[in-house]
């Protein structure tokens, strides 16, 4: 039986886009995590124990791919940083160079 959008891509991009609200969102989360998954593997040896390990049982190799398959188990979620305490700081040195 044929799927409906058969590409070379496992999961596929339209399943990961209904996790996140942009393309832009997805590629940045994706990133971020292939390279903790990166790190992770980079430091087994050394017994540091301090990045998380890939959170799915995967057969892909790499940390990208891994990284894509975690988000489409929602393992992986975007969140939102509070921006209140930047702006703040923000303003105290604007503060500092007009006086």
């Amino acid at each position: 039986m044929a799927r409906a959008h058969d590409t070379m891509m496992n999961p596929p991009i339209e399943d990961l886009l209904d996790t996140v609200d942009s393309k832009f969102s997805l590629v940045t989360l994706a990133a971020r995590r292939a390279r903790q998954i990166n790190s992770y593997f980079n430091q087994l040896g050394d017994g540091l124990g301090h990045m998380v390990p890939p959170q799915v049982s995967s057969v892909a190799r790499k940390p990208l791919s891994i990284g894509f398959e975690e988000i489409a188990a929602h393992k992986i979620v975007r969140v939102e940083l509070a921006v209140a305490g930047a702006e703040s700081v923000a303003d105290e040195a604007g503060a500092e160079t007009v006086a």
